[in-house]
């Protein structure tokens, strides 16, 4: 043999998984990590205002919040991605077990969403959107393209997202039991689902509406109609939007200013550290402040699209357009909800509103979207 043609250990293959701290470094989507970061730091400027110029109790509690999803996004990026699908299954078992949890340890004002431990409140229905992801993104990763023409594949799917999603409902949290579906219905559409399924799903859903109608609580009917309404109830249930709309309008185009949002000065915006953050963004910042929100968020989505359709390994194509559903989700809801598009459902603004679980929910997706890019290697199962 002749010395050219002898193998050698120090030859690397071009599609092996890189094994260098330097090569991980020069894999990582940096331009996504930048975008995160700004967002999160407008989310820590946000929360100052919010509390009157002061960074307690909100401001400074993010900042630490986003030092530790860093943190914990910057150590999931290094597992390689084949070993978080084989983790996949555990992920979505642990999340079932915690929304059971909520009927016996729950806490919540006249609802059972959030779960105390120690000062922190974990609302487990926020990483199960994430386990639902994951495990269909699993799932679908092993079956045959031949198969997906089957309605008999997609029973096993339709469990795997209906079991968490009727737990979320009946917290009661109809927003999030939505947002859940939708992620998951995005993963199982790119999977390869045939359109009259997905016409036939789509179909059925419009049918059960009279039905769900009839299985919501009376606050959530009287939040669809005052939607339907505004003016109806506007010093009741009507008053949060129509404060939201007041405060977004007095705004103009380049806003009144930092600190100098007289709606949220005054007190007349409600939950505006968390649900209602966009709109005191809006008064201080305008339209043009909006807009800038709105390109970041939108700018972060289309780069998660653009890495889903140039990876090869195909549990992090599904897994990474699942979790792009959900960021766009996220941002849909809050903004149609804070401008009267939809009924005010309880949606927070990744990344800026106050909140831990949604916040390390979010940097944990990015973690496993970087690990994504990092380690992808097609022969790798």
């Amino acid at each position: 043999m002749k010395p050219s043609q002898m193998p050698s250990r120090h030859l690397v293959h071009p599609l092996a998984p890189p094994v260098t701290i330097f090569q991980r470094l020069r894999k990582t989507p940096w331009i996504l990590v930048l975008i995160l970061v700004v967002l999160g730091l407008i989310g820590v400027l946000a929360l100052y205002s919010a509390a009157g110029g002061s960074w307690t109790p909100w401001a400074s509690r993010h900042l630490m919040r986003l030092g530790l999803g860093v943190a914990i996004m910057s150590v999931i990026a290094q597992i390689p991605i084949w070993h978080i699908r084989s983790l996949a299954v555990v992920g979505w078992i642990a999340s079932i077990l915690l929304l059971l949890s909520l009927q016996f340890i729950g806490s919540g004002d006249g609802v059972e969403r959030w779960i105390r431990i120690g000062g922190f409140n974990l609302q487990p229905s926020e990483p199960a959107k994430l386990a639902v992801i994951l495990t269909l993104a699993a799932y679908f990763h092993t079956i045959n393209p031949e198969l997906l023409r089957k309605v008999l594949t997609y029973i096993p799917a339709f469990l795997i997202t209906l079991i968490p999603f009727g737990l979320v409902l009946v917290q009661p949290d109809l927003g999030t039991s939505v947002m859940l579906f939708g992620s998951a219905a995005a993963v199982v559409f790119v999977a390869g689902m045939p359109r009259w399924m997905v016409v036939g799903i789509i179909t059925s859903a419009l049918a059960a509406i009279p039905v769900l109608w009839s299985q919501l609580y009376q606050y959530q009917k009287d939040r669809i109609l005052i939607f339907l309404n505004p003016g109806a109830d506007q010093l009741g249930a009507g008053y949060q939007i129509t404060q939201a709309k007041i405060a977004l309008g007095s705004g103009g185009f380049f806003g009144k200013g930092y600190l100098q949002g007289s709606q949220s000065r005054l007190n007349y915006l409600p939950e505006k550290q968390t649900d209602f953050v966009f709109t005191m963004i809006g008064e201080e910042f305008g339209f043009l402040g909006c807009i800038v929100i709105l390109a970041l968020y939108i700018g972060l989505i289309f780069l998660l699209l653009r890495i889903g359709l140039q990876l090869k390994y195909r549990f992090s194509r599904l897994m990474i357009f699942g979790i792009a559903m959900m960021l766009f989700l996220y941002l849909f809801v809050n903004i149609a909800m804070v401008t009267g598009m939809l009924p005010v459902v309880g949606s927070p603004l990744p990344l800026i509103s106050y909140g831990g679980t949604a916040l390390l929910t979010v940097f944990i997706s990015m973690g496993l979207v970087i690990s994504a890019v990092i380690y992808d290697h097609e022969s790798q199962d």
